[in-house]
């Protein structure tokens, strides 16, 4: 694979149907998930529970679809913030992921976690979780919006590189709060203590299921030079996942 100069990045293919990765670099290098994340506070606050009502669904559509922040925040600080971590490390089997550091509770962004935990805990979410919330979760992430709530352009990696069907949660961080050019939704398609957050540095990640019957879990975590912009980052994230679903498919 081609990663552009200055990119640390971790990837990695499992191939539901043959039960095997197929496709691997780096994925157990540590990095601050972003929104990715969410996926594990939304299988947190699912858990032992029968039923979510209309409230709890308002909370956890937005934050699946359109990657609310403030959705997120919500549900993080009701699970015990990194309690919420370290309750999945045990269920899913996590073995890369970390909870923020001490010093920034409340920055579930800052969690650590490896393109292999990523593949894990949807993994989890396929095989393990219990139905109901596997298809809410899984409902939700097959509805992502082309714009975030923070009008950021969702549509980057996977939805730029991989012809539908597919299921994506994505995540960015370091590019600032408001983007440069904001998204129009009209057109277009093992545990560690110190983990290398990146921080200073821009996060952009795409995580999800592709093909037909979700056979690929497809994640690719990448680091971008400091000052990199949005757009960017975003063709280099995209040409790298275009780049590997192609090997997975030799």
């Amino acid at each position: 694979m081609r990663v552009p100069a200055g990119v640390r990045a971790g990837y990695v293919v499992y191939d539901r149907e043959r039960r095997q990765v197929v496709v691997r670099s780096g994925e157990r290098r540590t990095f601050r998930s972003a929104s990715v994340v969410k996926i594990l506070i939304a299988l947190d606050f699912l858990r032992g529970r029968e039923r979510v009502t209309a409230e709890e669904l308002a909370v956890l559509r937005p934050m699946l679809r359109s990657s609310d922040d403030g959705a997120a925040t919500r549900l993080w600080r009701l699970g015990g913030q990194r309690a919420i971590i370290e309750r999945m490390v045990r269920v899913v089997g996590l073995r890369d992921t970390a909870p923020p550091p001490a010093e920034r509770p409340g920055f579930w962004g800052y969690t650590a976690l490896s393109a292999m935990d990523v593949a894990r805990a949807y993994r989890y979410l396929l095989e393990r979780a219990p139905a109901a919330h596997r298809d809410l979760i899984m409902g939700e992430l097959r509805k992502a919006t082309r714009c975030g709530t923070d009008r950021y352009d969702q549509y980057f990696g996977i939805p730029r590189a991989v012809p539908r069907p597919w299921v994506v949660k994505q995540g960015w961080s370091g590019f600032g709060d408001v983007p440069a050019t904001p998204c129009r939704a009209e057109g277009g398609v093992r545990t560690v203590s110190a983990p290398d957050l990146g921080l200073g540095r821009p996060v952009l990640h795409t995580t999800g299921v592709v093909g037909e019957g979700d056979r690929w879990i497809v994640v690719v975590l990448t680091l971008h030079p400091a000052g990199s912009s949005f757009q960017v980052a975003a063709r280099r994230l995209t040409s790298l996942t275009r780049q590997v679903h192609q090997a997975a498919n030799r």
